[in-house]
């Protein structure tokens, strides 16, 4: 071996034995996890759940980074550009399976460029109308859009998102003129909403839970195609004459990619424990929501599964953001 040779493998060596003791004595400080979506949303309240026992295994702060914008693009961007070192991490939602089929481009690839970490849970969408809407039951909600054709809005938050493509698939099943209305989030949606500017969405159950339970907006159907025991006598829309309308959000945990294995791993194992404490399951069974459970290969194969079905659906709803 010439002396060129030799001094790049000793680097090499040196450089890997410096990762691998790096791994090893993750963390050594606070760790960001980016939210792509603004707060007080569902996205949010997942990640401050999660976030707050991580940092209680990890003995280190959690800090949450809310970058919305774009249906979660603005965040994914932000994210996939950290350094893969495990002080930053993204928690990535069913909006990054269907943003490929919905944005003529985009600055990262989600498949390529995160590397899964762990599911943090899944929840029914939820279909929620105001007061001002006559309506109690789909079917007299879908006759309320027909008589008003492009009158009633339907909120979101934000192009891409989940309930920007439930609502287009809505749309595009029953056949209705309904009006596309993206937010920054899931909160200021909820707010106009309640509010009036807007008739009704298709929202994610956390975000919408309480204001169903205090009356301030109407369930009338879940988007899965099971009910949830978060909303007792509420059909599905499948039962309401959508048959094979069938959607769950999803939340995974992921990092940039080529964040060393090990981290990943530890990170997988504390965050399965985590969403298994008492207080986190009575939190998430009162807002509709069940805790993941994937190894990080399961769950690369699962978004590869939900960004093939939603990137078709996306186009076959005629879906599109700018």
């Amino acid at each position: 071996m010439n002396r060129k040779n030799f001094l790049r493998t000793a680097i090499a060596t040196l450089m890997l034995a410096a990762g691998a003791a790096s791994a090893a004595d993750w963390p050594t400080k606070p760790i960001t996890l980016i939210v792509p979506f603004v707060a007080g949303g569902t996205t949010d309240i997942v990640a401050r759940t999660i976030g707050q026992k991580l940092s209680e295994a990890l003995k280190q702060p959690v800090i949450i980074d809310n970058r919305g914008g774009a249906g979660g693009t603005v965040g994914a961007t932000i994210a996939s550009k950290a350094p893969a070192d495990g002080y930053t991490l993204f928690l990535a939602t069913i909006a990054h399976s269907i943003a490929p089929g919905l944005y003529k481009k985009l600055a990262y690839d989600f498949q390529r460029d995160f590397d899964p970490v762990a599911l943090a849970a899944s929840t029914p969408n939820v279909l929620i109308v105001n007061d001002k809407v006559p309506a109690k039951t789909v079917a007299e909600l879908v006759a309320y859009i027909k008589a008003n054709p492009g009158k009633v809005n339907f909120g979101s938050a934000g192009n891409g998102s989940t309930e920007h493509i439930s609502g287009e698939l809505f749309r595009s099943m029953t056949k209705t003129d309904i009006v596309h209305v993206p937010y920054k989030g899931g909160a200021p949606m909820m707010a106009d909403l309640m509010g009036g500017q807007i008739q009704m969405a298709i929202e994610t159950s956390p975000s919408a839970s309480p204001h169903v339970k205090a009356g301030k907006v109407h369930a009338l159907a879940v988007t899965t195609k099971t009910r949830s025991p978060a909303y007792p006598g509420v059909p599905t829309l499948d039962e309401a004459g959508l048959k094979g309308y069938d959607m769950t959000t999803w939340f995974a945990l992921m990092a940039p990619h080529g964040t060393p294995p090990e981290i990943v791993q530890r990170l997988n194992t504390e965050l399965a424990r985590a969403v298994q404490q008492p207080d986190v399951v009575k939190r998430f069974e009162e807002q509709g929501v069940t805790a993941g459970n994937m190894k990080p290969a399961e769950l690369s194969k699962f978004i590869a599964s939900e960004t093939t079905k939603w990137v078709k659906v996306a186009k076959e709803a005629g879906a599109t953001a700018e």
